[in-house]
């Protein structure tokens, strides 16, 4: 019996169990005392109300490469967003408005993984939701919703990360005027600072120049880390290089699946996940409550002042 069994644990594949202790340094004997030097850590915190099953917790641990501190920072993070960033995050239930978005086809994360040890591959198609009838905030609020159910179910992500593919094909100024520079900037820290999973590479395909001033707008509020691993590919085969063609959707030239059926697995499991987030309203931070400076928009984007002059016209 292992270590992960005691704490259900979901067992890794070989592969990716070699991976995460070559990586990440996971150490699978001290696991459990990892979690529950966490576990100890968030019954301290009077502002933090946090789950603690172990799968989510080394989750966590896993993202931060097993380094405590950072494990601390970005559990707190990741529910103090819940409060600087309502727009992601208020009323956030499995509705009528949510399946229909992921029916559009817009969120992809495909069924095999890059190698079986590699990432997950996600494919973001923003032209195929109706930016008359939806906001990128909500579409974005279905793909948080997607990210917390790999936190419990895909090691794949867990281990190696994601490759995201931006497939620019179709939109229009519409969907652009909706990717004002304050949602980019508030992205971009949440993925940095408070999201457990690591991107591997963002590749964006058939990029219209509307989407041009976009993108730069977008990189210059990255870090520098993630902004060497953007990419703009004006032809798709450059593409292969970082996701060769049969890792693709039968859509786009490959054998990972088609696109029904990546949207039909995802409505399915969203609805699978109906009570998890009907119950998740109860987890997140009382800021009031905090020892120290408060976690706001303000200490977490900085987005006061001049920066809310920023847009993309």
């Amino acid at each position: 019996m292992s270590s992960f069994d005691n704490l259900s644990i979901r067992p890794l594949s070989a592969e990716l169990a070699l991976k995460a202790q070559k990586e990440l340094g996971e150490v699978p004997e001290r696991v459990p005392e990892d979690i529950e030097t966490i576990r100890t850590w968030i019954s301290k915190q009077p502002h933090l109300k946090a789950r603690e099953d172990a799968q989510f917790l080394v989750a966590f641990l896993r993202g931060c490469k097993y380094s405590l501190e950072k494990t601390k920072l970005k559990l707190d993070n990741f529910y103090a967003m819940r409060g600087a960033v309502p727009e992601l995050y208020k009323n956030r239930f499995v509705g009528e408005k949510q399946l229909n978005i992921l029916k559009t086809g817009c969120l992809l994360r495909l069924s095999q993984p890059l190698q079986v040890d590699g990432p997950r591959i996600h494919i973001s198609r923003y032209a195929q939701y109706d930016s008359s009838k939806y906001s990128i905030a909500e579409v974005m609020q279905v793909n948080t919703m997607l990210g917390e159910i790999q936190i419990r179910e895909d090691d794949n992500a867990m281990v190696s990360g994601f490759v995201e593919i931006i497939d620019m094909k179709g939109v229009t100024a519409g969907h652009m005027f909706q990717f004002d520079a304050v949602l980019i900037k508030k992205l971009a820290v949440l993925g940095d600072k408070a999201l457990p999973y690591r991107p591997k590479g963002f590749h964006f395909i058939n990029a219209p120049s509307i989407a041009e001033k976009a993108m730069s707008i977008a990189k210059s509020l990255m870090s520098d880390k993630i902004r060497k691993r953007f990419h703009i590919h004006t032809k798709l085969y450059s593409l292969y290089k970082y996701v060769p063609k049969e890792y693709l959707p039968i859509e786009y030239g490959g054998t990972n699946g088609n696109i029904q059926d990546v949207v039909d697995t995802w409505t399915n499991k969203l609805l699978e996940y109906t009570d998890f987030f009907q119950e998740d309203v109860v987890y997140g931070t009382n800021e009031k409550l905090r020892r120290g400076q408060p976690i706001n928009s303000e200490t977490l984007f900085g987005i006061e002042g001049s920066f809310r002059k920023l847009d993309i016209d």
